[in-house]
């Protein structure tokens, strides 16, 4: 029987590759031909927006798929964390403190919505849908009552401003959005440390598996959580804080990031960091291929790949049962 479900289970993956690799590969041998610098710029712009993706996805991830707790204001954390490092870089000059500021912030925000308000919601998942839904519209509004609708975005701090030269085939790239690459790696690999080599993250499954028993062994499971929502809700803000360099921060990019997050967590598989980043990889690199070859479908082949995963792997690529 056990056999059996992995075959299975293989079956599915393979088809699942065939599905999306079969395609891509013809593509990508037809655009190299065509036009090689346009493919790499084109691929590198990919990659970069997704490592954003996948740092907002990454606290998403551990809310929503380890957690099980619905928190649809993840976006407004973003957005939070953007504003406040965009205010505290003008005021201070450095970007690193602009970071911290951006993580911190969102982190205490996502810490008293947990400690307030879900955390005596725990398993009703509908309730967490429509009160996160109210907490977002909120924060939004409290947002763009201060800030307004104008369009704010950041500098590069001072030593990733201008572009890398030289560089074969393309020549030139922008360093800023080439280290967001490295962010990106940086992140999953931290992340992933915390959950599969330490006690923490040991703790955190376990709670996850079975709540009551961690608490008969005499964890604060509360407070466990608690540490957990806040550091999604701080992922959140360190995207907010990349992306209003990148790509702006204005009223309405909220909602483009959790929607983004929604796809990358369940194309990925919930709860799994690796599929957090396999389903930014793809969700970026359609996005970034889709306008740059087809940009009037470039939206439906967003929505054609998360439809294709899910045909084949109900719970994402590398997702498993609950």
């Amino acid at each position: 029987m056990g056999a059996r479900r992995v075959t299975r289970r293989a079956r599915s993956l393979l088809a699942v590759w065939l599905l999306v690799g079969g395609p891509v590969a013809v593509f990508s041998i037809w655009a190299l031909v065509e036009n090689p610098r346009l493919y790499v710029v084109t691929l590198l712009n990919g990659l970069t927006l997704a490592s954003l993706y996948f740092i907002v996805a990454s606290g998403f991830t551990l809310v929503f798929g380890l957690m099980r707790n619905v928190n649809l204001a993840h976006g407004s954390l973003y957005l939070l964390g953007g504003y406040v490092g965009y205010v505290v870089a003008a005021r201070t000059g450095w970007w690193p403190v602009a970071l911290g500021a951006g993580f911190l912030s969102a982190a205490i925000a996502g810490l008293a919505i947990q400690w307030l308000i879900l955390r005596h919601m725990q398993g009703q998942e509908l309730r967490q849908t429509m009160v996160t839904i109210g907490l977002s519209i909120v924060i939004a509004d409290i947002l763009l009552w201060v800030f307004t609708g104008q369009v704010h975005q950041m500098e590069a701090p001072s030593f990733l401003q201008g572009p890398i030269r030289d560089i074969p085939l393309i020549r030139a790239y922008s360093a800023y959005r080439l280290s967001l690459l490295f962010m990106g790696i940086a992140i999953g690999v931290l992340l992933w440390l915390l959950l599969n080599r330490t006690r923490i993250g040991a703790m955190i499954r376990a709670g996850v598996d079975d709540r009551g028993m961690l608490s008969a062994a005499g964890v604060n499971v509360n407070l466990l959580f608690a540490f957990t929502f806040a550091l999604g809700a701080g992922l959140a803000g360190i995207g907010g804080v990349i992306g209003a360099v990148e790509l702006s921060m204005v009223p309405g990019e909220d909602t483009r990031l959790l929607l983004a997050s929604l796809i990358v967590v369940i194309v990925g598989g919930m709860g799994s960091v690796v599929g957090a980043a396999l389903g930014a990889v793809i969700l970026g690199l359609a996005e970034t291929f889709g306008l740059a070859y087809a940009p009037t479908y470039s939206v439906v082949l967003t929505f054609l790949i998360l439809v294709g995963v899910l045909a084949f792997r109900p719970r994402g690529i590398l997702g498993k049962a609950a």
